[in-house]
């Protein structure tokens, strides 16, 4: 049987919001700007969907701008601080673990004169907390740190680091791309300022995303009209957006039932221990301690292999992974996070991460465990 675990990726449309979109596009494909009623109507659907994201993320409506997703929505946020910022205010602080998104922007931003920060790292891949207050300074516009990682799951202390930036006047920024819909969001309580993320990563559309902007913080906006408060400009994306609403109250309807993380984190460790078992060199890249990584996502190292080659025999037996961040998967460099986490660049090129969703199965999890043992075996007799 097929098994799927590249979550990470992106997660399979569930039906209700395949029905909503194709809804949408046949009866709300109005323009939701236009006066006329047909167009109001539509207005009216993508403010219903806003108040939807708005409930998943413990947020105000009003606080939402609709994106095409989360690498428009971190560009947005990062370069709408900046712009907005003072001109004495050009550092913005970072990890070396973060998503492409962010990482490519920060350097696209150093060539352009900003100075550019970077947390340093503890073990598994976890920011230090603690290092933080020592990196502001007045010249500090924003700091920007992944609530989970994309390649390990590992969760960093977003509310603590909000809480400093907070105290110390200094915009605070989390992509949450792999943390909304997979865990309880409550922006408010966690202090943050500024919250990127995609539909596709919680059973939505591919092409929607947000970005939550606190009430008070001061964004310039990059592309300009007036739609979204004239925070965004560009005819809104009525049919993703109708389809991220859907996504989200079904989110929030299985985030209400916590035994479900806990049977889905059971799940991913089963798969964990039968290929450590089955592959006794096999190793685990990330923090290992209880509440330190997503319930979803594991990332296996195996020694003297190609993660290329592996995931291809894999996928030829129906089982679906990646070698780490899907808008990477080309290169055959191995993964700079993986590298900055200190993992041998051996074993870093030998890196496969498997990703659940709420709807992967037991019998999914056994089937992709005997044939990574399988393929291990193979792939070990010959050469490879």
């Amino acid at each position: 049987m097929p098994a799927y675990l590249d979550n990470n990726a992106t997660t399979r449309p569930d039906p209700a919001v395949v029905d909503a979109v194709l809804e949408a596009l046949r009866d709300q494909w109005h323009n939701p700007s236009s006066v006329h009623r047909p167009g109001q109507a539509a207005r009216h659907r993508v403010e219903l969907a806003r108040e939807s994201v708005a409930r998943l993320l413990g947020a105000d409506p009003a606080e939402l701008v609709f994106t095409s997703g989360a690498t428009e929505s971190i560009d947005l946020a990062i370069r709408g601080v900046l712009a907005a910022a003072p001109a004495t205010r050009r550092t913005i602080i970072t990890t070396p673990i973060e998503h492409e998104a962010v990482r490519d922007l920060a350097a696209s931003l150093a060539a352009e004169g900003v100075t550019v920060r970077a947390l340093p790292l503890l073990e598994g891949g976890v920011v230090d907390a603690d290092a933080l207050d020592a990196l502001l300074d007045p010249s500090v516009a924003l700091v920007s740190v992944q609530w989970a990682n994309n390649e390990t799951g590992a969760i960093q202390p977003v509310e603590r680091l909000a809480r400093t930036c907070r105290e110390r006047g200094v915009c605070f920024h989390t992509d949450a791309t792999q943390w909304v819909g997979k865990m309880p969001t409550d922006v408010r309580a966690a202090g943050v300022d500024l919250l990127s993320f995609s539909a596709h990563k919680l059973h939505g559309p591919k092409g929607a995303g947000a970005l939550y902007i606190r009430r008070g913080v001061r964004l310039r906006p990059s592309l300009r009209g007036t739609q979204e408060r004239e925070r965004r400009g560009g005819t809104e994306n009525v049919p993703g957006i109708i389809g991220m609403g859907v996504a989200s109250e079904l989110a929030m309807a299985w985030l209400a039932r916590s035994d479900e993380r806990d049977r889905l984190a059971l799940l991913r460790d089963r798969l964990e221990h039968a290929v450590l078992e089955a592959v006794p060199n096999a190793r685990i890249n990330g923090p290992r301690g209880a509440n330190t990584r997503l319930w979803n996502t594991t990332n296996i190292a195996f020694p003297t292999l190609e993660a290329e080659a592996l995931l291809l025999l894999l996928s030829e037996r129906g089982v679906c992974a990646s070698a780490g961040a899907a808008c990477s998967s080309g290169s055959l460099d191995p993964s700079p996070v993986l590298l900055a986490m200190g993992v041998p660049p051996a074993l870093a090129h030998g890196s496969v991460r498997f990703s659940l969703s709420r709807h992967t199965t037991e019998d999914e999890i056994d089937e992709a465990a005997r044939q990574v043992a399988a393929c291990v075996r193979r792939l070990a007799a010959s050469g490879v």
